[in-house]
């Protein structure tokens, strides 16, 4: 426990910062570890614990603000982007999107508790165009509640963590090797998964001028098409394609009991 806690007396502010702030920005860093560290490492009295509480804040915000903004000026782009990252890009939005849809802002009250959701819940935000103000004081409360609970977990039970600690170092070749193996077993699952996803889902898709010529055309009364736009790109006053019908995402599997099967269905997004 003692050299732990040295190292952590040597690199601990700096660190912590480092680790909240990835996690926040996006990057698999894990936070939630530093927290338990600095907690314990605040209860041995080789940290502040008030330090350690605005660090940790000021690290997350940072991350957080990062994505809101880029989410607010790019839309689409980063969250496309960071789901590019997954298995299922479509099922990662709409994963994400509808716990806006549930439970509105207050999202980011619990957001980082939830791997996935912690990544997506600022950039949703910010393509949400919700106000700066009011992101801020939702995230900061958030990011104290996630901060205190995780630190709490290592102030309390300082003697365990060290305990931990000790097995782990007094492990490290076995620890090592173990981790490797998962590591490869992973590699192998998501490769794996990814040859599963990549061969069944192909979507189907028109040009543009190629359907508004179809609905110009004697054809238009074998067709539907649907506007199926989310998470803030769509509310009642907004304008959609003449004809189209409004198919509401969070309530699909509803939605497409009531469409006719006798006819083509062409949906669009944002």
């Amino acid at each position: 426990m003692h050299n732990f806690l040295a190292s952590v007396s040597h690199h601990g502010y700096l660190l912590l910062f480092a680790m909240v702030f990835a996690e926040a920005a996006g990057l698999p860093a894990p936070a939630a570890i530093a927290l338990i560290a600095a907690g314990a490492a605040a209860a041995a009295h080789v940290l502040y614990l008030p330090q350690v509480l605005v660090i940790a804040i000021a690290g997350t915000m940072l991350g957080d603000v990062l994505l809101f903004l880029i989410g607010r000026y790019t839309g689409w782009a980063l969250l496309s982007f960071i789901c590019s990252l997954s298995l299922n890009p479509e099922t990662c939005i709409l994963r994400s999107a509808e716990s806006f849809y549930k439970r509105g802002r207050l999202t980011l009250l619990f957001a980082k508790f939830i791997p996935g959701i912690n990544t997506m819940a600022p950039p949703l935000a910010g393509s949400m165009k919700m106000r700066v103000g009011q992101f801020l004081r939702l995230d900061l409360a958030g990011a104290f509640i996630y901060i205190a609970a995780y630190a709490g977990i290592g102030y309390v039970f300082r003697d365990l963590v060290g305990k931990i600690t000790q097995g782990v170092t007094s492990a490290s070749r076995v620890f090592t090797e173990a981790l490797i193996v998962a590591a490869i077993a992973y590699l192998v699952y998501r490769i794996v998964q990814y040859r599963r996803y990549s061969m069944t889902g192909v979507v189907p898709r028109i040009e543009a001028a190629a359907l508004a010529e179809r609905l110009a055309s004697q054809e238009n009364k074998d067709i539907i098409v649907a506007d199926v736009r989310s998470h803030g790109y769509y509310d009642a006053g907004a304008a959609r394609i003449a004809g189209s019908i409004r198919l509401e995402p969070n309530r699909l599997e509803e939605e497409l009991k009531t469409l006719p099967k006798d006819k083509d269905i062409y949906l669009y997004c944002t």
